[in-house]
């Protein structure tokens, strides 16, 4: 892939990445693709929070790598996973920064999922919140 610039976050562009006490869980279809009581919350900007859910907390064998690659000045490069079961709608669902930019080095071996390439993606507060 044809690496950008690397720039730092900072007060123009300021990302944070945080502990989530909420249970995150992911649907598509009748599968629960990501169940995660450990997932990271990115605050990136003007963008919408994106929540990083750790691999152990999702059913990759439901997950596919694809060739698709993206790069992010502020991340690093992006790998992509679909989703079999959604079909076309769920290809490249799923990105990972496997080999994060320091400033964000916390969502190395975490996944994030288009919110409009799955069915749900919920974000559970007590008492539904405890772990299956």
């Amino acid at each position: 892939m044809n690496v950008g610039t690397r720039k730092i976050p900072g007060p123009d562009h300021p990302i944070t990445v945080g502990h989530n006490p909420a249970r995150i869980v992911v649907k598509l279809g009748d599968k629960v693709i990501a169940d995660s009581v450990h997932s990271l919350t990115l605050r990136e900007a003007s963008y919408p929070p994106v929540h990083y859910i750790p691999r152990k907390d999702v059913d990759m064998t439901l997950l596919e790598r694809t060739a698709h690659q993206s790069y992010c000045p502020y991340k690093g490069e992006a790998s992509y996973f679909s989703i079999p079961a959604g079909g076309a709608r769920s290809a490249n669902a799923v990105w990972t920064y496997e080999h994060p930019f320091d400033a964000v080095s916390a969502i190395a071996e975490h996944v994030a999922f288009y919110p409009d390439r799955v069915d749900s993606i919920e974000e559970l507060t007590a008492p539904e919140a405890a772990p299956l």
